[in-house]
Parts: C-alpha cells; sequence; structure tokens
C-alpha cells in the first residue's frame, strides 16, 4: 500500500475510533462511510462531466448535506438513505436497506465536511483511494468480533492465486461468493498491468469483464464500492452492476465465465439443501431442483464446488478454497469428487497453513481445475503443493507472504503444465510438491483427496490417519447412515 493510501486509512481509521465512543461498530460505520462516498463520488463525477448529469436525484445529492447542521441535517441524511434504497440498478445495491446509524448530528457533520469532502474520491489518485478502502476493509475484517474477517481471504494468496490462474484480456471473470470483492479486484488488476490492452479491451475490462455474488446484502455493498473506487463499473449507468445481491447457489447460472475465483464462506451446513431430480430429501418445501449438480448434500461447500463447475464455460479455469472435508467426505463428497475428475482437468491442490484466516483454526484448501471441452485423451494428474507442514504462519506476528507462496507459483508453471517437475522423489521425501497419478487418487477409498507425506517434526508422513481425521471419518460415516435410514423410511412411508 502507497503511503498516502496509508496516511488516508489512518485518517478514515481515527475517524472510526471517535464514533465507537457513541457505541457505533467496525461494520456500521463502513456502511455509513460507504453511503456518503457514494454520494460525494457522484457529485464529483458530475462537475466533471460536460453534461452535468448525476446518477443521484436533485434533492439527495452530495451539496444538499453541506450547509445543514444539527438536527435537520440528521433527518436529511435519514430521508436520503431511506428514499435512495428504494432505487433500482446501482443505487439499490450501494443503498439497499440503509439508515442513519450515527447518533450525534455534530459527528455526522464532522465526517461529511471534515473527512468525505475534503478529499477527492474521483479522478487521477483512484488507485490510492481504492486501496486506502480496501485497507480499511481489512481492519474491519480484523476486528474478530465483527465477524467479517470470514469475507476477507489473506492478499497474498489472493494475488498468487490470480497469477498462477492468469486471467486475460476478453474474458470475463466471477466470483460467486465474492466478499469485498479481493479476488475480482486483484483480476482486474492483473489484466491491467500484464496486457496493453486496446481501446475496447480496456471497455470490456471496465463494464463486462468483472461479476461477482453476494448473499449478505451490507457485505455486497462493500463490495460494490470497492469495485467502483478501483474505476470497475460505471456509476452513471443504473443497468451496470458489477455486484449483485443474493444467493447464487439458487438456480442454475443464467450466464457462463472464462474464470471463477472464489473463497466461499465456511460453514458444514446449510440452510436448505440443493437436489437433483434424481435425489430427494426430508425437507421437501425448502428443497431446490438443480438438475445441473451431481449429488444432494447440505455441506455449502460442496455444493459451491458443484456450482462453480456450472459457472464455466467449456476450457474455463476455477480456483476455489475449500476446507479439508471436501478432500475426503463421503456420501455426496465421493460422488462430486469423483464425477469431477470426469469432467474436468482437476490438476491441481494447494494445502494452505492454519492461521491465514480470521476464522481461527480452519484448515483449507485451494482446488485448481478447468472445465473440459471434450474428453481427456490420456490420464490426467493430480498435482499437490503442501505448504501446511512445517509452516508456521500467524495473522499478526508472522502472516502468510508472497514469499511464503513463491515457491508454489514457480512449481505450478502457469499456462505450462507438461513442464511440471515434483521437488518429491524417494531420494527427497521432504520436497513440498509431487505428482499423483488420477488412477492412484480414483483407487483411494472415497476417491480421498487428502493427500499427505510430510509431518511438522520435520519427517515424512506414514499414510496412517491421525485421531482428528479417523474421527471425522467416523462421524461422516454415522451421517451417511442416517441418510440412508431417512430414504429407506421415505419410501416405506411412500409405499403405505
Amino acid at each position: 500500500m502507497s503511503r498516502e493510501a496509508q496516511k488516508l486509512v489512518q485518517k478514515l481509521w481515527h475517524f472510526c475510533n471517535v464514533l465507537r465512543d457513541d457505541g457505533m461498530s467496525y461494520p456500521d460505520y463502513c456502511e455509513q462511510l460507504t453511503y456518503l462516498l457514494f454520494l460525494k463520488m457522484a457529485h464529483e463525477q458530475e462537475l466533471q462531466t460536460a453534461r452535468r448529469v448525476s446518477l443521484i436525484p436533485a434533492p439527495y445529492r452530495w451539496d444538499s448535506l453541506l450547509n445543514k447542521r444539527g438536527a435537520a441535517l440528521a433527518r436529511h441524511y435519514s430521508k436520503i438513505l431511506s428514499d435512495l434504497s428504494k432505487r433500482e440498478g446501482i443505487l439499490g445495491v450501494i443503498f439497499n436497506g440503509a439508515r442513519n446509524k450515527i447518533q450525534d448530528p455534530a459527528k455526522l457533520r464532522l465526517l461529511i465536511i471534515d473527512l468525505i469532502d475534503a478529499e477527492q474520491w474521483t479522478g487521477r489518485d483512484i488507485d490510492i483511494k481504492g486501496e486506502a478502502y480496501e485497507g480499511l476493509l481489512e481492519k474491519n475484517a480484523q476486528d474478530t468480533k465483527s465477524g467479517a474477517g470470514q469475507y476477507f481471504t489473506p492478499r497474498a494468496l489472493v494475488r498468487s492465486i490470480v497469477e498462477v490462474v492468469q486471467p486475460a484480456p476478453g474474458e470475463t471473470i466471477c466470483d460467486p461468493a465474492c466478499g469485498t470483492g479481493g479476488f475480482l479486484l486483484t483480476a482486474h488488476e492483473y489484466i491491467s498491468t500484464h496486457s496493453r490492452l486496446a481501446k475496447k479491451q480496456r471497455e470490456h475490462l471496465k463494464r463486462r469483464a468483472i461479476r461477482g455474488y453476494e448473499l449478505v446484502g451490507s457485505v455486497s455493498r462493500l463490495a460494490a464500492m470497492n469495485l467502483m473506487l478501483h474505476g470497475i463499473g460505471d456509476s452513471e449507468d443504473e443497468s451496470d452492476v458489477p455486484v449483485v445481491t443474493g444467493d447464487s447457489l439458487r438456480e442454475k447460472p443464467q450466464t457462463r465465465f472464462d474464470v471463477v475465483l472464489t473463497n466461499p464462506p465456511f460453514g458444514r451446513k446449510s440452510s436448505i439443501t440443493l437436489a437433483s431430480e434424481s435425489a430427494q430429501d426430508e425437507r421437501q418445501t425448502l428443497a431446490l431442483n438443480r438438475d445441473d449438480f451431481w449429488a444432494a448434500t447440505t455441506n455449502k461447500q460442496l455444493n459451491f464446488v458443484q456450482h462453480v463447475f456450472t459457472l464455466l464455460k467449456p476450457d474455463g479455469r476455477a480456483a476455489i478454497v475449500v476446507p479439508d472435508n471436501v478432500l475426503f467426505e463421503g456420501g455426496a463428497g465421493e460422488v462430486i469428487r469423483r464425477r469431477l475428475m470426469d469432467s474436468a482437468d482437476v490438476h491441481t491442490i494447494l494445502r494452505l497453513p492454519t492461521g491465514i484466516f480470521y476464522a481461527q483454526g480452519v484448515k483449507a484448501n485451494v482446488i485448481f481445475f478447468d472445465r473440459r471441452s471434450r474428453p481427456a485423451r490420456k490420464p490426467g494428474a493430480l498435482w499437490v503443493y503442501d505448504l501446511r507442514s512445517r509452516m508456521r504462519v500467524t495473522l499478526r506476528t508472522n502472516p502468510l507472504t508472497r514469499e511464503d507462496v513463491q515457491e508454489f507459483v514457480d512449481c505450478y508453471k502457469a499456462g505450462a503444465h507438461a513442464k511440471r517437475a515434483p521437488t518429491w522423489t524417494p531420494q527427497s521425501p521432504l520436497g513440498r510438491w509431487r505428482r499423483f497419478s488420477y488412477e492412484e487418487v480414483q483407487a483411494r477409498e472415497k476417491c480421498n483427496w487428502d493427500l499427505m507425506w510430510l509431518r511438522d517434526d520435520g519427517g515424512a508422513s506414514s499414510d496412517t490417519e491421525s485421531p482428528a481425521q479417523i474421527a471425522t471419518r467416523m462421524i461422516q460415516n454415522i451421517e451417511d447412515a442416517l441418510q440412508n435410514l431417512k430414504s429407506m423410511a421415505r419410501t416405506l412411508d411412500s409405499e403405505t
């Protein structure tokens, strides 16, 4: 982050601490800041265009706030939020459910006059303002009490994933669980800095290349604002909304993409089960019929793996962050892993170190796969990079850095998988990069992808499962058996 952006983050954060004295939370502050920033940016764009056209209706524009004080200012600000929340397009995303949470009108005026109005938020400094806003979101994620950390993926990891997936000019990029937009922003930055773009390509990158979906309205508003501050989308076009608020799992995708990058929120159970036509669910009234899914499951991450596959165009590329259970869970998990290996080139798994996410104790991986446009001519291979074993990472004192991930990036051989070479061999048992044939993987019990060979004590691992793995597998077997019993009970009920 540049020095100017750091100074702005400190200024924004200092004011947040002032408002916290009145009981305002970090997420609430980010929301109020988003509303005011949008009004100010729309005002600046109006002044910069010859037509002087504003997206904001006249009674609600930024300058209507500048000459009001006290209770009159608070009432007017509340009316702006209420009325704009009822509109469509980008206004609907930014102001959905908006209300004034700044109790002290004097502090509201300080925020408007001394912080927002004093800065120029559009124009040539767009990268600095975008960096500052993203830095504020990262600070918000570090506030573990707010729970905002579930929407934040470490930048070093995001940038490394984008670098190996290599989004290109003219391609479309999607994140179906975009949080505050980190993957989308990084993909946009990668394309901008690694290619010399023609005018049409720049226009495509600004307006049509990036698409995010986010279930939580308060988070989608932060993502929309984050993208706009980086020059993505068009605040003057109500139909051009780069972030859609809603549950992306609910229905078949209407649009498919060249690249999908995502870190869906962790949590084993969903409130609903997504069922294929061949599957039945005991909660019939809540079941969603996705006949493009391979298996019915209440596991959100398994559903996202299936969903990501359906989002891809033929030959499309995907990277998805998943918890460990996606690699070894039986039942629907096994079905999904086998079907994915049949329908896609599942070529890489990156085992992530613990301690990189704000949720404590999360063990996660990144699965990389390409959707096949035709059957494979020869059996594939699954390459695994173990960044977890013998790696100590903490969020505050020893965060994940680009240097930690560099060997993986080098081994990945983006665009040249045929040139991959393992660092693990029988003679070099401590290498982190290892190749497994599809035959080896598919022959494992339940097509288990949880492939380990290193130990944290510095030695090589045996195939013996840890007590935690054994307990997890036993729980899953019991749950699978219960599901089978429920299915049998439903069948017997229908026959009587």
